[in-house]
């Protein structure tokens, strides 16, 4: 049985998991959509690296908290490129890199911790 503390970052990793992949779903296709890309190719590009590890994530894998935790990374620095480049999409770019960083570190403090109970 694993305690409280790695629990609680498990599920922190998992609120940032999951609002990172509905913003990445939302941002091209509802909230600001781009007339440059089409929407599918923007969608593939920016929602398929977050499926791998979904499965892990949710059996608490360790291995895939770290891999999500490494994965989180791109997005935060395209939330702070599109923060300082796009000042009208500044809320959503600022909304990813929450998510972004709940994501690496919840993963990164759900190993630490697991690691130390067991």
């Amino acid at each position: 049985m694993i305690s409280s503390r790695p629990v609680f970052f498990h599920y922190l990793a998992l609120a940032g998991y999951f609002g990172l992949f509905a913003l990445m779903m939302l941002w091209p296709t509802v909230l600001a959509a781009s007339t440059r890309f089409p929407v599918a190719l923007i969608l593939v590009v920016t929602v398929t690296p977050l499926l791998p590890p979904l499965r892990g994530l949710l059996a608490f894998n360790p291995r895939s908290h770290a891999w999500a935790g490494f994965l989180s990374l791109p997005y935060f620095v395209h939330g702070t490129v599109e923060a300082y480049a796009n000042a009208g999409a500044r809320h959503l770019a600022a909304a990813e890199m929450l998510f972004s960083l709940l994501l690496f570190f919840g993963s990164a403090l759900a190993i630490r911790f697991n690691r130390k109970a067991q």
